[in-house]
């Protein structure tokens, strides 16, 4: 009769402990779980399994190489100030590597759009099509403007804000990121965005709108329209501080959520 209920015992803890680690790997904290309760992982179907090494290994890479291209046009804008002691050619050094690296970004609205990242796919559209049309449409469409100081100090803080994100993101990647490294992440921002923003984008697409009337650009597209692209860029120019600000404060409050999750991660 013992050996009976010690075996119907033996059954049910089995049991309980099985669905207790099925549970606890549901969560973000299972990893945590698992090394204090000392359960193993839970086994995923091989297909289910394949693809999620597959989806790791793709995002790994892409974040790599964006990173590496990112660094490269950074060490092109400096190089380039470096040895003509000047700042007005950055968009001749690294230019096209920057519209190449910022056009294949487009792919991280279809990260988004599939699942593959948990960012929003809606808001991924919106800052890639900001920064696009600002290099694209305005920067590489008028010459007269890629000498100017507004590119080299537009290229110097997108440049170093990228190699920070997708570092971090590549750290992230492989199941590492150091504390110093996330603190960049959400501190760089602080100094680098309004820099990048004010004497940056919004002053090239001030100094541009001469150029925008008077070669009429893009007038076969606006034409179609009640407005033109020359008042399109004004009405942008309006409205960019206050949309900039709003944005701004978000990056604050993600601050204050990732930074405040960091912290309580280290005190576990």
């Amino acid at each position: 009769m013992r050996a009976k209920c010690a075996k119907i015992l033996h059954h049910i803890k089995r049991h309980n402990a099985r669905r207790f680690w099925n549970f606890s790997f549901c969560f973000p904290c299972s990893g945590l779980l698992s090394s204090l309760f000392g359960g193993t992982e839970v086994s995923y179907p091989p297909q289910t399994q394949h693809m999620s090494r597959l989806s790791k290994l793709y995002l790994l890479s892409y974040n790599s190489l964006q990173c590496l291209g990112w660094a490269l046009a950074l060490s092109r804008v400096l190089g380039s100030v470096l040895a003509t002691k000047s700042i007005h050619g950055a968009y001749a050094s690294a230019g096209d590597l920057i519209c190449l690296l910022q056009t294949i970004s487009f792919l991280e609205v279809i990260h988004a759009a599939i699942g593959l990242v948990s960012s929003g796919a809606v808001l991924a559209l919106m800052q890639w099509g900001g920064r696009t049309h600002f290099l694209l449409a305005i920067v590489r469409q008028i010459p007269e403007v890629q000498n100017l100081p507004s590119v080299f100090i537009t290229f110097t803080a997108w440049s170093i804000s990228e190699v920070i994100r997708y570092f971090h993101y590549a750290l992230i990647g492989i199941g590492t990121s150091p504390s110093w490294l996330s603190y960049l992440r959400y501190t760089a921002f602080i100094l680098l965005y309004p820099i990048g923003v004010a004497p940056g984008e919004m002053w090239l697409m001030y100094q541009a709108l001469p150029f925008i009337k008077e070669r009429d650009l893009y007038a076969n597209f606006f034409d179609r329209l009640t407005i033109s692209y020359y008042s399109f860029i004004l009405a942008v120019l309006v409205c960019y501080p206050v949309l900039w600000l709003k944005l701004y404060l978000h990056l604050f409050k993600q601050r204050q959520s990732k930074l405040g999750k960091h912290q309580r991660k280290k005190r576990l």
